[in-house]
Order: C-alpha cells, then structure tokens, then sequence
C-alpha cells in the first residue's frame, strides 16, 4: 500500500491513509478515486447531508470485503469533529457523527465507509423532521419497471396534493422518492403521513402497490416502506456509494429521466460528469420545503374511516394507536362458539 496523503478539504486537513487501496474491484477504484467522486460532487452532497447525523456503513477491505455498521464515534476520532447524541429504538444513546462539512464525510470514507445512512433531521434540532421519504422496496417476484410505474404513481398522487416529491435511484434495485418538509412535525407525525401515502397509493394500483407490513400479504408487488420514516430509522443517503463491484451512486435525477435511467447507470465513473453537464436535479429541494397538511388530511380521512395505525417494527416499543403485532398466519383464530345445550323438559 501506498504512503498516506494528506488533502485539505473545507479548511481542514485530513489524512487518507492507503490510498491506493482497491474499494470496487471491477474496474480497480481505489479509496483515493472513491474521495475524489465525493470531492467532485461535494456541493449537491453537502446540500442534501449538511448538519445531518449519520450511520456509517464500514467496509475495511472494500466493496468485496466484510462489513459492519457504526453508529457510535470510534476511540481517537479528531477532536474537531461534530458529532451528536441519537437513540436507538428501544432508547439506547450514541454518539454519532454529523456531517459538518465535508471534511467530515471524507474523514469517515478513509476508515472505509462506503455510503452514508443519514437521519431525516438536522442538528441542533432533532425533534423536527424535514424530509418525508417514500421508499419504493421491490421484493421478490417485481422488477425495476415496476418499481418505476410505482414512482409514476407516487408522483400522480404528489401532483395531485399540490406537493413537490424529488426521486433518486436507491443505488441498488429500488428507487426513493423524498419531499423537504417545513420544519413543523416530529417522525412519528411524518411516519402516519407516509402510512395514509402507501395506503392511498395502494387503493389507487392495488395490482402494483401495496402497504402491507407483513411480507405474507405483499405478494409481487413494490411495497412503500413506510415505516423508514419511524423515529430513528435512516435511509441510505442521496449520492452515496453502494459497496457492488461497479460503484453504484444513489443517484438524484430529473423526473423525465424516471423511465430511461437505470439503477446502476451512475456510479462514481459517470455520475460526476452527468452533474457536471446537467446540474444537481436536487438544486432547489433545499430552499422550497413543503407543508405537512395536505399529508396530515390524508391521515385524518383514514382515520374516520375507521383505520387504525399501521403495525411498527418489532424493536418499537407498542406505540399508541397500533394494531396487535401479530403476523397474520400466527395469529390465534377465535375458537367456534358451542352450540347451546339442550334445554331440559319437564318430563326429564
């Protein structure tokens, strides 16, 4: 392996060690080309992660290696960078790296973190939610155009609510679509708005969509994942890398692109210079957030409707409003009434 160098980066100096380094063997990337499509594209990056806590996906040996995920700040970090406290699920505290600035994000990218699973909030204030985030999951038996039709749609209904939604390539088979939220809900407020939007969608295409939690029900149908906005859940980050061979970018693009563009057209190769020629599609999102209410209607309507809330992971504590966590096929049948005895006579 090659010396360690040191790049200047937002005011800072950060030292790559073992930069030549193979990350993603089909083509040889190293870890240095890694840092460099992150430094090329660090303006759309920094709008998107600026300030936001993040849960770094680790992988020492590359993208053909082993990994493991980080959430809490290893021992003998630099004392300049920022981090911040976030919990688990089920309460536990850690302290997590904030994306700052990016001197921030190539600092963990040197210990081998690939792509960056951030949290839809922003320091200081973590209570408040700013992105609603409809995850587009293809499951087993559904492919890529559908999971496109399935964003066709997402947009129909967005258009139709007066909102603006922006869409991204997930980096692998699914495809994300986020709308900037004002600063006004907390997660669980944002969770129910994504919950009344997958059940919406799924009365609208119920041969494509559904917003069944247990997988039994789901059938070959893209599921909106809803419950990647429940507090303390992260969503692989717009222009982050998957760790595949050919260097995949959870790539923002332009809705016209949707039927034409393929998961794994951008990757760190090609990405930079479709930026550089195009521009970032996410250019505005930061600067036009959109308001919860007509989301927030939605949820009312479900509601009295007579709809109870949608089934949370199992590492939630059971939250208010939930129905019986129970997978369907394991739930207890009600036992057949017996029919009533007969009635004795007087001669009996």
């Amino acid at each position: 392996m090659s010396e360690a160098v040191e790049l200047h980066v937002a005011g800072r100096t950060v030292s790559v060690t073992s930069p030549d380094k193979v990350y993603f063997q089909a083509r040889g990337d190293t870890k240095l080309e890694l840092i460099e499509y992150y430094l090329t594209v660090g303006d759309a990056v920094m709008r998107q992660m600026r300030d936001r806590p993040v849960l770094l996906q680790r992988f020492p040996n590359g993208a053909h290696g082993s990994s493991f995920f980080q959430k809490r700040i290893p021992e003998g970090a630099p004392e300049w960078l920022h981090t911040t406290t976030v919990l688990t699920p089920n309460g536990t505290p850690s302290r997590a790296l904030v994306i700052a600035d990016l001197a921030h994000l190539i600092w963990a990218v040197n210990l081998g973190c690939l792509g960056f699973h951030s949290w839809p909030v922003r320091v200081p204030d973590q209570d408040i939610c700013d992105e609603l985030r409809i995850d587009l999951d293809p499951g087993p038996g559904t492919t890529y155009a559908m999971a496109q039709e399935a964003a066709a749609e997402t947009k129909r209904l967005l258009d139709d609510l007066g909102v603006t939604g922006f869409i991204k390539t997930s980096g692998n088979r699914g495809l994300h679509v986020y709308v900037c939220l004002e600063p006004t809900h907390d997660s669980i407020a944002v969770r129910s708005a994504a919950v009344a939007v997958a059940r919406e969608l799924e009365r609208r295409r119920p041969d494509l969509i559904t917003a069944k939690w247990w997988k039994e029900e789901r059938g070959a149908r893209i599921f909106i994942d809803f419950n990647q906005n429940a507090p303390h859940k992260t969503v692989f980050a717009p222009w982050s890398v998957r760790a595949l061979d050919h260097a995949p970018v959870s790539f923002p693009f332009p809705w016209d692109l949707l039927f034409t563009l393929q998961p794994h057209d951008m990757t760190i190769a090609t990405a930079p210079r479709w930026v550089d020629e195009q521009g970032d599609a996410w250019l505005d999102m930061p600067t036009h957030p959109q308001p919860m209410e007509p989301f927030l209607e939605m949820v009312r309507r479900d509601q009295d409707a007579g709809l109870e809330d949608a089934p949370w992971p199992p590492v939630y504590p059971k939250m208010a409003g939930e129905p019986t966590r129970v997978q369907p096929s394991r739930a207890k049948k009600p036992k057949p009434e017996k029919p009533p005895s007969p009635t004795p006579t007087e001669e009996s």
